[in-house]
């Protein structure tokens, strides 16, 4: 592909036309061969996709993005690795990358075959205005109170909790009572630091942040990390728990933030990460990002807490401490996304094929398996955020009070079939290493 001109502001943008037939039948078929055209070029495995591919065939932009994830192989994987190229309408973008959602304000997972509790409300959201909590039961929606994993009453569940203007839920609160609470879907302002707080255990300072996106508006999240850092810091914590079970990333500016203020001093100047590009762009676009140290934290070990939906920027981030600190991890292993993407415009839409690779100081990535656990520990679906006795909180506290891990999970076959039910919930959630960085042009 002969490429005029390019500069990257905030994305990836390639200037030119692609040519259609006006006779097509697709009203995106144009659009759909530009996004064929950014493909074939900047796609991480460019080199593998098929010279016959026809991008008119395809509905529209995100589905020539899902075409391509097929070719995709890596060494040592013996199915294509790319789960994630996508597109999306740039409205829809502009709000998602924002955290800006219009929906309940809550999301939900199967502890076991039928129960079904609240993983997380947000806070300004309906949801989190009726007072819900994590950890609370749900037992009827929309007063059917057939709540279980088969498929027709996942269906039922996720139009009624994701894509309904309105539903009327039964809950079982953890002290027993129950209520039933009508939720009517609105916009809000989502607000991804969900708790940070200290515990004291052996007499040691156990710092605690649950995180959960890194999208948003950066400079507010920047402002919350900054006051959440000085607490920590005045508070003399000799351990950090940072929770990130349910972040499936975001923005690698705000990793690199978040990332700078858990090395330690020692790390300074040193290595974060690195970006690698394929061979069209490897000598423009291959960058290297350094620690720059913020905060008086000054930590040699870290718990992280995470599941399959921990994913990208969030995974980047424990890759890229693991050569500076002892990086304790406790729950499931993560979701597997070694790599990274631009918005790139196509009309009215924006297309995200997976651009470029990630790896640390000691050249570790390619974790397309999941970054795996030091303990095994299973989600405390029936705790409430910061409850001691949650099973992946409690089981990290007595590892910083007694040198051991607690819980310890089995990984019994009810498990596996639970957690693939789980999936079903958590393909709505975005998972994603989205760089946004200014680039000259070649």
């Amino acid at each position: 592909m002969q490429i005029k001109n390019f500069v990257l502001v905030s994305a990836l943008l390639i200037t030119g036309t692609i040519s259609c037939k006006k006779n097509d039948p697709n009203p995106n078929a144009e659009i759909n061969s530009e996004a064929w055209e950014y493909a074939k070029d900047i796609y991480l495995w460019n080199t593998q996709l098929p010279s016959g591919f026809n991008p008119s065939g395809y509905s529209d932009p995100n589905a020539v993005m899902e075409a391509i994830r097929k070719y995709s192989n890596e060494p040592g994987f013996s199915d294509p690795v790319d789960r994630w190229s996508f597109g999306i309408k740039k409205s829809e973008w502009d709000d998602l990358s924002s955290g800006i959602s219009g929906d309940l304000g809550l999301n939900i997972f199967f502890r076991s075959d039928n129960d079904l509790r609240v993983s997380y409300v947000e806070p300004a959201s309906p949801a989190g205005a009726a007072g819900i909590q994590r950890g609370w039961r749900i037992i009827s929606i929309n007063n059917n109170s057939s709540i279980s994993s088969d498929d027709a009453s996942i269906n039922r569940i996720v139009n009624a909790i994701f894509s309904s203007a309105s539903a009327t839920i039964g809950f079982k609160r953890p002290d027993n009572t129950e209520t039933t609470i009508t939720l009517t879907a609105a916009t809000y302002q989502e607000q991804p630091v969900y708790l940070d707080s200290i515990y004291t255990v052996a007499g040691k300072k156990a710092g605690y942040l649950v995180y959960n996106s890194f999208l948003g508006k950066p400079d507010d999240i920047k402002s919350i990390f900054s006051a959440v850092f000085s607490k920590f810091s005045n508070q003399a914590i000799n351990d950090l728990i940072v929770d990130l079970r349910y972040n499936g990333g975001g923005y690698v500016e705000l990793q690199n933030e978040l990332a700078n203020y858990l090395v330690p001093a020692s790390g300074n100047n040193g290595v974060m990460l690195k970006e690698e590009f394929n061979d069209n762009y490897k000598s423009h676009f291959d960058t290297t990002i350094h620690y720059s140290k913020k905060g008086d934290l000054n930590l040699d070990r870290i718990f992280f807490i995470t599941t399959k939906n921990t994913a990208s920027a969030s995974e980047l981030l424990i890759n890229s401490l693991k050569p500076y600190m002892d990086v304790k991890q406790v729950g499931r292993a993560s979701h597997g996304k070694a790599v990274g993407y631009f918005e790139i415009p196509v009309g009215d839409w924006y297309v995200f094929p997976v651009s470029f690779r990630t790896v640390n100081k000691n050249e570790e990535g390619n974790y397309f398996n999941g970054l795996q656990p030091d303990a095994i520990v299973n989600d405390g679906l029936d705790k409430d955020w910061g409850d001691v006795n949650e099973d992946c909180l409690a089981s990290a506290l007595h590892y910083i009070g007694y040198g051991s891990f607690s819980n310890i999970a089995g990984r019994r076959q009810e498990d596996i079939q639970t957690e693939n039910k789980n999936n079903i919930f958590s393909r709505r959630l975005f998972k994603g290493t989205v760089e946004k960085t200014r680039r000259n042009p070649r």
